[in-house]
């Protein structure tokens, strides 16, 4: 949970750069006309002494350019450094992004990781207004929530998000896994239990997780070493153990390895042989087991150094965790910081063919280390975790939350649920959404068949728009939403979003979000575009079309032949006189393309407008076709739907 820091400050390192006379032979000899670096850097040292930094910065940048262009990374990287610290400080933010990404790519280039914050930093100055909204669906948009191959991973959900908890150390809760719904108001898909390598399986976890329905996380640690890892007759009944246990099983097995904060950090190639021994093992032996290979978020680089290989590796999570300061340092203020970016580097490597999940993840509510509370830190990034990051990254299918307080060791943070109101409510209420799994097995999805787009994408009856919104400012005073010029929501807390009708979104309607600071100044705004399709609904159930209805002159036209076939009816074509034919029960329907007038067992009926074709799909007036055959059609307003009740 360490972001890398510089080991030495820039200034100091770019003093002993001179010092060694390293800067002056780092550049190509000089023309006669140019001046000497030496003398170009104490120059720039002394305005920025003197206070005037601003005209130290042209010179910085030289210096930069010139390193960069000798592939002198480390200086380039130290004079970056001195670049975006002056920008970052005057609040051109645009300036201060480009040049720590510049820093953070010398410093790669370098062979080092050194610039794992500045990579971080620009991140947080970047303004980002990001809006998702609930939706169906469609054939394409689940293509989204698939790996490559198509072929889902074992537990892996259709789409959705598993919720999971480790409780062990919350007194109320404890191991009783089963008090779930009556503490959170829903019962947990996966319970986290740890343990250690050697040890007998922990048939007592099981118990409880099978009681409460359940599936189980558990983190198995080598503490002694990787050393014993073997395939040997302990880990062959470990597995056989596991198999009887009965439930799904998610393995993470020595998780964190990309540290230096574990027993089981050693060269990646050893890590590689013996996951793949227990990979091994237990796809032989234990069916029921999901292995999972599980780093650290940081450090960032180096994690894929210990990928043992997508034969061995079921689920990729991460340990990731969102706090006030560095390592519960308060001299490094993380305030800035967001779960959103922490998991960019793991979601790029691997989401492509392996589900994700968040093995471990919390977010700081109180710093035990100087007895303060961040609750709207903590609220406003407990948000981001569980309502953005389901919606930005779809092949995230799991997080596990540590509910824990720190209080004497490591980062010393408290993550307790129940030893802050405000986030045990906000927990309770983010994890009622649908979109959220408390039943784990392969290809669930939520009961609702509800997922999330792009806010632009047109949508059916309702839907919940929920923003992801980061400015430089860091604390968000108020979001207001305006549709059409008219100003019909405002948030000063979360759980942020809004829910919108379809009857409310009339044609080129337009959703502005602007984001005020906490002094009330509008800092930023986003505007998208925002539109509804009609629905129709047969008897209840939501139908989904490929063509879907239209509305045109007041009518609403309808796809003849998927509503006539949902109602049970036969249905023929005949291109050469573009005549479509319905029958059911001895009642029998025709209508010609650019007609007004339909036949009913050969009776003329009129039409509210002529049936066509659209997109090479015949429709029709909704009310005729949902009537011809008996049903009774009505129409909801509110929510652009067209209502068929079957006799």
């Amino acid at each position: 949970m360490i972001l890398a820091q510089y080991p030495i400050t820039r200034k100091t390192a770019l003093a002993a750069l001179l010092s060694f006379g390293l800067l002056a032979g780092s550049v190509s000899p000089l023309h006669a006309a140019e001046e000497h670096p030496w003398n170009l850097h104490l120059k720039a040292e002394a305005y920025r002494d003197a206070g005037q930094s601003e005209l130290a910065v042209p010179i910085w940048d030289s210096l930069m350019r010139r390193a960069e262009a000798e592939a002198d990374w480390n200086t380039a990287a130290l004079y970056a450094g001195s670049l975006n610290e002056y920008y970052d400080s005057v609040r051109n933010y645009d300036k201060a992004i480009e040049y720590y990404e510049l820093e953070n790519l010398f410093w790669l280039n370098d062979g080092k990781d050194w610039g794992s914050n500045d990579w971080e930093r620009a991140y947080q100055l970047r303004t980002t207004i990001e809006l998702y909204a609930s939706a169906r669906p469609d054939s394409a948009q689940l293509e989204s929530y698939k790996p490559k191959s198509g072929k889902l991973a074992k537990f892996e959900p259709e789409y959705g998000m598993y919720v999971g908890i480790y409780s062990e150390q919350d007194e109320q809760m404890g191991n009783h896994f089963d008090r779930s719904a009556s503490i959170y108001g829903k019962n947990h898909a996966m319970y986290l239990a740890y343990a250690t390598y050697g040890e007998s399986f922990p048939s007592r976890y099981v118990s409880n997780a099978k009681e409460a329905g359940g599936a189980l996380q558990i983190a198995w640690q080598p503490l002694n070493g990787l050393d014993p890892v073997l395939d040997d007759s302990y880990l062959r009944k470990w597995a056989r153990d596991a198999k009887t246990a009965g439930i799904p099983i998610f393995l993470r097995f020595a998780g964190e390895m990309n540290g230096d904060w574990t027993p089981w950090a050693v060269d990646p190639a050893t890590y590689i042989e013996k996951f793949r021994t227990v990979a091994s093992v237990m796809h032989s032996e234990a069916p029921n087991v999901a292995m999972v290979w599980s780093p650290g978020d940081v450090p960032r680089y180096n994690m894929d150094r210990y990928y043992p290989g997508d034969e061995y590796v079921d689920w990729v999570g991460v340990s990731l965790y969102t706090e006030p300061y560095s390592h519960g340092n308060p001299e490094v203020s993380m305030e800035a910081t967001t779960p959103i970016e922490r998991l960019d580097e793991l979601y790029r490597l691997y989401a492509d063919r392996k589900p994700v999940m968040l093995s471990e993840s919390a977010v700081a509510h109180y710093t035990n280390s100087d007895g303060k509370s961040h609750t709207e830190f903590a609220l406003m990034n407990l948000d981001r975790l569980y309502r953005v990051m389901p919606k930005k990254y779809p092949r995230l299918k799991a997080i596990t939350y540590f509910n824990v307080d720190l209080l004497h060791k490591e980062s010393r943070n408290d993550y307790l649920l129940r030893d802050n109101p405000d986030m045990l409510e906000l927990y309770k209420t983010v994890i009622t959404d649908p979109y959220m799994l408390s039943k784990v097995e392969t290809g669930a999805k939520p009961a609702d068949s509800i997922g999330y787009v792009d806010a632009s994408t047109p949508f059916m009856r309702e839907t919940e728009i929920v923003p992801f919104v980061r400015i430089p400012d860091i604390w968000i005073g108020r979001l207001d939403y305006v549709l059409n010029g008219r100003t019909i929501a405002k948030q000063t807390k979360p759980p942020y979003g809004i829910r919108l009708n379809a009857g409310e979104v009339p044609e080129g309607s337009v959703l502005e979000l602007q984001v005020f600071n906490r002094a009330g100044d509008k800092v930023a705004s986003k505007s998208i575009p925002v539109s509804s399709q009609v629905a129709v609904r047969i008897d209840g159930e939501q139908q989904q079309f490929e063509q879907p209805p239209i509305i045109q002159d007041g009518s609403t036209l309808a796809p003849l032949r998927a509503i006539f076939e949902r109602l049970g009816a036969e249905v023929k074509w005949d291109a050469a006189t573009s005549v479509a034919t319905g029958s059911r029960n001895g009642t029998t329907v025709s209508l010609k393309i650019g007609d007004d007038t339909a036949y009913v067992n050969g009776k003329a009926v009129k039409l509210e407008v002529p049936a066509q074709l659209v997109n090479g799909y015949t429709m029709a007036p909704a009310r005729f076709v949902g009537e011809t055959f008996g049903g009774t059609v009505t129409w909801e307003g509110d929510f652009r739907t067209v209502q068929i009740k079957t006799k």
